[in-house]
């Protein structure tokens, strides 16, 4: 087991879970919400987790965490989080509950809507320190917003948004690859997937970040090497670790910034949340990288040739086509026609993808045009 500070103290191996009260006493946290939903609270986990506290009878718990959560769940819980005069939040689940968990942190404790802590609206600046402390503990390898300095949220007006801020960060991070063991396939490799986009689309960033490139580098490398390993053996334990280590690090590297997966998939989730948000990434990843491919910074630093490097593939070229067929292999949908995805809805689509805050750090902008191109070449 290791102790990795590099954002946020990580708690990482297997049997993790066991340093919880640890952890809340370091904290100081002694009467905690659980922020989760109703599917990882039914398989049990929310159970095991909790079990580790010293007094479950000062424990308020939060479950109605929705697949792509928003506004509406947020105030919710930001109520149930004053109400019960709580100190602190315990996330556990997927990205969803840890994000949910993150606006809860921020509206439980200051005043205002949660559209007013939008980064496109200016927001960062309104998140302070008065934030509630978070425990994350992540149930899937996918987001990494265990270690993640924001959160995505759809707002009442139906904008997919960021809520991004230092201060988000979790204040603690216990990932244990025990909670991942009874992933069904599907989710295994559309977290994955998730993961595996966030590794790629930060080290294309052009921000200079050379410590961030080594991690998501190294990460891509053992998502691609384990994913398939995970998802067709869920019960493989170094491939549980390793995919889980690999979703960690892509969020440990993102802090220098995504691009246009994430703006379209952003923009895409908020028009139907039922959308997985890992499938969309994986679906929209192939074109990017076209996209991006002659960019300067792509072509000075020989990125794609250090992509395939860490992919073991011979031909740089090849990246796109390979994406596409392991999505195709794991049993994703390829395409967004599989999604139900129609071609009226793409001015919607690139409008949100426009206004999103991943479209400026993506390597190379793009237009209204370069977008719709890329939508035709994911169909």
């Amino acid at each position: 087991m290791s102790l990795i500070n590099y954002i946020t103290p990580v708690q990482f191996g297997f049997g993790a879970i066991d340093l919880l009260q640890q952890e809340c006493d370091r904290l100081g946290i002694r009467h905690p919400l659980i922020v989760t939903d109703t599917g990882v609270r039914a398989a049990g986990l929310c159970d095991r987790v909790v079990d580790k506290l010293a007094d479950r009878s000062k424990v308020g718990i939060f479950d109605q965490t929705p697949p792509n959560p928003n506004e509406q769940a947020v105030r919710a819980a930001a109520d149930m989080y004053r109400d019960g005069r709580h100190d602190g939040i315990i996330a556990i689940g997927g990205g969803s509950s840890i994000d949910l968990a993150k606006g809860t942190a921020v509206c439980a404790t200051h005043t205002g809507s949660l559209k007013s802590f939008a980064l496109i609206e200016g927001g960062a600046a309104r998140v302070s320190s008065a934030t509630a402390p978070i425990i994350a503990i992540p149930t899937t390898a996918g987001t990494g917003s265990e270690v993640g300095r924001g959160a995505i949220l759809i707002l009442d007006d139906g904008r997919k948004v960021g809520i991004i801020s230092p201060h988000l960060i979790p204040k603690s991070a216990i990932c244990d690859p025990d909670l991942t063991m009874g992933l069904p396939p599907i989710l295994t490799a559309a977290t994955g997937m998730d993961a595996i986009a966030h590794c790629l689309e930060t080290f294309m960033s052009p921000a200079f970040n050379p410590p961030a490139d080594g991690i998501a580098l190294d990460g891509l490398m053992r998502g691609w090497t384990h994913i398939e390993l995970a998802t067709q053996n869920p019960g493989d334990r170094d491939a549980r670790l390793n995919m889980m280590s690999a979703s960690m690090q892509g969020a440990m590297a993102f802090q220098k910034g995504l691009g246009c997966v994430h703006s379209l998939s952003h923009s895409l989730g908020g028009i139907n949340p039922k959308l997985h948000h890992g499938t969309l990434n994986a679906i929209f990843l192939p074109a990017v990288i076209e996209f991006n491919s002659p960019s300067d910074s792509m072509r000075k630093e020989r990125k794609l040739e250090r992509i395939a490097q860490a992919m073991a593939l011979p031909d740089p070229r090849s990246i796109g086509t390979e994406l596409a067929a392991m999505t195709q292999h794991l049993g994703l949908p390829s395409g967004l026609q599989q999604l139900g995805v129609t071609r009226d809805l793409f001015p919607r689509i690139v409008q949100g993808a426009l206004a999103d805050h991943s479209h400026k750090t993506n390597p190379r902008e793009a237009s209204e045009e370069d977008y719709v191109r890329m939508l035709e070449q994911s169909m």
